[in-house]
């Protein structure tokens, strides 16, 4: 398993992409009219939206808290020092369980049955074996502290007591959320634009007009905060 997610981690930028171009292959319905009556779409709208969100506020969290400075460096994980608190304090990944909920939250508003079924499965296996990668550098690089860490830690489900005393804590840096957050934010927004205007036609009155009215407006508005932030951010002009 480490030499697989050693392998998926020189490429774990673009998994999260290829996965959410995935939501758009033809599937048999999670929810259907036959099943659940003509307002059939209210449940993986309200369902997979509520999943969804969830996991970007937690990476949000985590992001805005205690950024924790890991990366890779020529193919390989790497890490400046061992970060424990924020939201790391709960979860040793909160950023790939975000990723794991923004993309089983997607998949349940895509009303995909081949998506939560064979996609997200998939994408556990790889998520799974790159953490045991970086995790096991982490623990040649720092020992005993790294084990102590996740004694008290789990690997993959948030510990909820204490989180109120985190927030209060410490401060939520914006900026860096933003800088840090904006491409992933502008796949994810524009993702959730399309499968609600295309797919689900009853929330604009199966109006096509309505709909294209609607694509026209929030899709180049999306691209042009898109292209605000990255010309801030490059030009230096925001900082964290």
């Amino acid at each position: 398993m480490i030499a697989i997610g050693n392998f998926f981690f020189r490429y774990r930028n673009w998994i999260f992409i290829l996965f959410y171009a995935a939501l758009f292959i033809p599937s048999q319905p999670l929810f259907s009219e036959e099943r659940f009556g003509t307002g059939y779409y209210i449940w993986p709208v309200c369902l997979g939206l509520l999943i969804t969100i969830s996991g970007q506020l937690i990476r949000g969290a985590t992001i805005g808290l205690a950024y924790i400075v890991r990366g890779g460096s020529q193919g390989k994980p790497y890490a400046e020092g061992l970060v424990t608190d924020g939201i790391f304090s709960h979860c040793r990944n909160p950023l790939y369980v975000g990723n794991i909920l923004m993309l089983l939250g997607v998949g349940i508003l895509a009303n995909s049955l081949l998506y939560i079924a064979v996609i997200i499965p998939v994408f556990l296996f790889i998520y799974q074996s790159i953490v045991l990668a970086e995790e096991n550098f982490l623990r040649g690089k720092f020992g005993g502290g790294f084990d102590a860490y996740c004694k008290n830690v789990n690997r993959w489900i948030p510990r909820i007591s204490g989180i109120g005393k985190t927030f209060g804590s410490m401060k939520f840096n914006w900026r860096r959320w933003i800088l840090k957050e904006y491409n992933t934010q502008y796949v994810w927004l524009s993702g959730i634009t399309l499968i609600l205007l295309l797919k689900y036609p009853a929330l604009t009155g199966n109006n096509p007009e309505c709909r294209n009215m609607l694509l026209a407006i929030i899709l180049p508005a999306l691209l042009l905060l898109y292209l605000l932030v990255r010309y801030l951010k490059k030009s230096g002009k925001m900082k964290e």
